[in-house]
């Protein structure tokens, strides 16, 4: 794996080499090219003049910004370059918070950081597993491309991810989504649907995610590329029920899901102690 900076964790008076790398394989996706559907060439891209139409040059174009309709104040790369911060190489660690005070909304881009060489080992081992035992994330900041970011390391199996956070006034208050001061729960349903919640209960680990848009995209390519017909599923409307009969019958398939499994645990359990006696 490729390194795309290097740099040190810096808290209190404690320093350690890392390196960053890319925690996101971007070769996974699907992207497309836009084609002349007569000659299938790629197109060109080109800049033009809103008003007049005209292909502008590269050199021609500045960058300017929208302060009322219509006005714009113009901004150079000079005037750029004099906020650009330097970087300083250094992940500065401000403080220690709890998991759970870190909403999910402020994550944004993770990146995985490594110890730089066998010197860093020994204290980059000591920060993972200091912050899985009092269950906290450091929380910091970092220059890279000329731009300060909140930061925020959390330790992930023997190794640390380093997240870029969003800037809490980035993200809206949920309290403006349309319609959530809705009616009191009633209190039946509730426990139903405990019940539920309970019965479908499964470790995050044991759950399998695949990309079932991707697999297909990539078999109706290769299906094209072969000349072969491609067939389209018909994708099947379900009837809409109340919530009590949901519930009920959500429950009733949970429970028939589980039986063939505990059947299996049975059998493989006599099947142990036969053993034992034998």
């Amino acid at each position: 794996m490729r390194a795309i900076w290097k740099g040190h964790i810096r808290f209190s008076l404690v320093t350690i080499p890392v390196r960053i790398y890319n925690a996101i394989d971007t070769a996974k996706s699907i992207s497309f090219n836009q084609l002349n559907k007569h000659t299938n060439s790629p197109i060109k891209y080109e800049k033009r003049d809103k008003s007049t139409g005209e292909v502008v040059p590269s050199e021609d174009i500045v960058k300017g910004y929208q302060y009322e309709p219509g006005q714009y104040v113009i901004i150079d790369p000079s005037d750029i370059e004099k906020i650009k911060l330097k970087s300083t190489k250094i992940i500065e660690i401000e403080a220690f918070v709890d998991v759970e005070e870190v909403h999910p909304t402020l994550y944004d881009t993770p990146y995985f950081a490594g110890p730089d060489g066998d010197i860093a080992v020994k204290a980059y081992a000591l920060l993972c597993e200091t912050l899985k035992e009092t269950g906290k994330l450091g929380v910091g900041k970092v220059v890279i491309r000329d731009r300060e970011s909140p930061v925020l390391l959390s330790p992930q199996g023997n190794g640390l991810v380093m997240y870029r956070l969003r800037y809490p006034d980035e993200v809206r208050d949920i309290n403006t989504v349309p319609d959530l001061d809705s009616d009191e729960v009633d209190e039946t349903q509730l426990n139903l649907s405990r019940t539920l919640v309970s019965s479908m209960a499964k470790s995050f680990t044991d759950m399998e995610f695949k990309d079932k848009y991707k697999d297909a995209l990539r078999d109706m390519i290769n299906a094209k590329i072969d000349g072969k017909e491609i067939v389209t599923m018909a994708e099947e409307e379900r009837e809409v029920v109340d919530i009590m009969t949901a519930l009920k019958a959500s429950i009733e398939q949970a429970k028939d899901n589980k039986k063939p499994m505990k059947k299996a645990e049975e059998a493989s359990s006599s099947k142990q102690k036969k053993r034992k006696q034998a």
